[in-house]
């Protein structure tokens, strides 16, 4: 009985003096215990801005966003010096930057004036991982074909598609795939009533509206949630498993079933996870992709703070191309800070501080 009853303090010392090593180690490390047990985001994303890529000739590209395309030029400027080399990741770097609006959402071009960098690879594929396009509304799909068609833009698709209906979630969108002079990927998409936010049903005369969403192709969709939606704090505004020819015929990908995820924030254009249930051939993004690559693009996301920036890059929840926040104010881009960073499949976010 003795020997029972010192066995049993025994482990209740144990028992406690783990629990008081637990507790000392969630004094120590409360910041990150906390964080999780709460679900605060890390890095809370207050709005998307503009959608950007890098073009080889810039008054080629403002030839066709301009004048195929009825974006209108809200800015033209030429970067270099330290902040933007490290805010770009480019050493060297020289850019003339273009900022152009389509209703109320921008993309941006830049052109790397020093150093160039590589082409687009003539063969990639829409379920690629390296793939991303911006969806642009329009009110009749057939007029802006026809556009398109007129100005001899090349088709990433084989015509426009109209979903079927058997699909409750994306039943009678229908979309066209093309691409522009360097052969990014581009979408024009019109809603059908019901479907869609409510201005892209306002009455116009104009054929094409503005931007709706940014689609990326990802590996694993969970992967990416805890990106987007647990780490940046965006929310899931919509879901859809498609298939059958339509959806085949407008990603030119044969045997294409596609899990797609809507993501949105407060303010702009959504983000549009795009995972390839099939064919799961997709090629990684390349491990060197640099901003001055012409296959680079980068979504511009605003957040209040990048004080927690590093602390996600040492967890490997964001892979930084800036090697930290960057003090943006000697630059003319409208933010104080920013960093280009890389999300789990390699697509360019910077995050930027107004």
């Amino acid at each position: 009985m003795t020997l029972d009853n010192r066995s049993t303090h025994q482990s209740w010392f144990v028992r406690a003096a783990a629990l008081t090593a637990v507790l000392l180690l969630c004094v120590g490390f409360g910041s990150s215990f906390s964080l999780a047990a709460s679900g605060a985001v890390p890095l809370p994303v207050t709005g998307v801005d503009a959608v950007g890529f890098t073009v080889s000739d810039m008054d080629r590209a403002l030839g066709f966003y301009t004048g195929v395309l009825p974006f209108s030029k809200v800015s033209d400027q030429e970067l270099s010096g330290r902040a933007y080399e490290l805010l770009s990741g480019v050493f060297g770097a020289r850019s003339r930057v273009v900022r152009l609006r389509l209703g109320s959402e921008e993309i941006e071009l830049t052109e790397f004036l020093a150093p160039k960098g590589r082409p687009i690879s003539p063969d990639i594929r829409a379920n690629d991982r390296l793939f991303q396009h911006v969806a642009i509304v329009v009110n009749d799909i057939t007029n802006a074909y026809a556009v398109l068609k007129q100005h001899g833009v090349e088709h990433a698709s084989t015509g426009p598609q109209r979903l079927p209906d058997w699909n409750p979630n994306a039943g009678g969108i229908s979309a066209f795939y093309f691409r522009d002079p360097d052969r990014h990927f581009l979408e024009i998409i019109s809603f059908p009533p019901g479907k869609g936010l409510t201005r892209w049903h306002e009455p116009t005369t104009a054929v094409f509206l503005g931007i709706d969403h940014t689609a990326i192709v990802v590996d694993d969709t969970d992967a990416s949630l805890r990106f987007y939606r647990d780490t940046l704090g965006m929310q899931v505004a919509g879901e859809s498993e498609n298939y059958d020819v339509e959806q085949e015929h407008l990603n030119s990908v044969f045997g294409a079933r596609l899990r797609i995820t809507a993501l949105r924030a407060a303010k702009g254009p959504g983000i549009e996870l795009l995972e390839y249930l099939a064919p799961r051939d997709g090629r990684p993004a390349p491990g060197d992709l640099r901003a001055n690559d012409i296959a680079h693009w980068q979504t511009t996301l605003a957040t209040e703070r990048l004080d927690s920036l590093l602390g996600l890059a040492r967890d490997h929840r964001i892979t930084l191309v800036s090697p930290g926040p960057v003090d943006a104010v000697p630059l003319p881009l409208g933010f104080r800070a920013g960093a280009l960073t890389r999300d789990p499949d390699g697509h360019g976010m910077r995050f930027v501080v107004r």
